[in-house]
């Protein structure tokens, strides 16, 4: 009976961790990060040459998802791979392509809100405060709390889909993982929503009135007591829908505001 060694499992998880982009296009994506990962599980199943290439057309398909919970695809293909084998009923080429394409999906939606959408805003959020006045506790803390976790994060995922192998199927897209997806989408929005009004700063200084005191009463002022931070919102949605809507590129949105926020503050609309 064939036996992936610990050895080229932990290669393939290696692979995939630093070169899930290798060659990326927007034809291929991920496709050549993945064929690359899975190279040592097939060279070690496989003896011959011939073999070792018709089992990694198997792989050769579009494939493209979050590369940090996409690790778990890798993890449950090579075991299907070492199933297949052995001489498994039911595992094909057709079989494993069918997975990896059920897959992707899902786990793009989870991985984009849990980690892209959720815990790196909030990892970012606690690097800028230690970051404050220049020092450099802040991206040393980011750079070192992001990688130890995305290492393990993802190196249990892809040997549990390993050891899961086609049973995990069900358990990432079924009626549980729909519902959980649901639930992470709507924390990563709040999450963002947070950021936002903690860190996008819109204040004007437009006078209105003036008080019993002659002291001016602003704009600003009476905005933020009726609506704190009603600007700030209105701004980035703003930016929401310059870029959803009307397909403005990031950049050219961030060149705009920087315009705007000077030509406001010049003429006193900002501040």
């Amino acid at each position: 009976m064939k036996k992936i060694s610990k050895k080229t499992l932990n290669s393939s998880f290696w692979r995939w961790w630093y070169g899930n982009l290798t060659c990326f296009s927007h034809e291929h994506m991920q496709t050549f990060g993945y064929m690359w990962s899975m190279l040592p599980i097939i060279k070690e199943l496989y003896p011959t040459h011939e073999e070792q290439c018709e089992k990694m057309q198997t792989y050769y398909p579009f494939f493209n998802t979050e590369p940090q919970i996409g690790c778990i695809v890798v993890g449950i293909t090579a075991g299907l791979e070492e199933a297949r084998a052995n001489g498994a009923d039911g595992i094909d080429d057709e079989m494993i392509n069918g997975i990896r394409a059920g897959l992707m999906g899902p786990l793009a939606g989870i991985g984009d809100s849990l980690i892209v959408g959720t815990y790196i805003p909030i990892l970012l959020g606690i690097a800028l405060g230690f970051a404050e006045g220049g020092s450099a506790i802040g991206p040393i803390f980011y750079i070192v709390v992001w990688n130890a976790t995305s290492i393990w994060f993802q190196h249990y995922i892809y040997f549990l889909g390993y050891n899961l192998g086609g049973s995990a199927v069900e358990l990432l897209v079924g009626d549980r993982a729909t519902a959980f997806r649901n639930a992470v989408i709507t924390m990563g929005q709040v999450i963002v929503g947070a950021m936002a009004a903690s860190w996008v700063a819109i204040s004007t200084n437009i006078v209105i009135a003036q008080d019993s005191t002659g002291a001016d009463i602003t704009l600003g002022s009476k905005l933020d007591g009726a609506y704190p931070k009603l600007l700030t919102c209105l701004f980035v949605l703003l930016c929401w829908y310059l870029m959803a809507k009307k397909g403005m590129s990031p950049v050219k949105c961030l060149l705009l505001m920087v315009v705007v926020g000077f030509v406001g503050s010049v003429v006193g609309l900002l501040g």
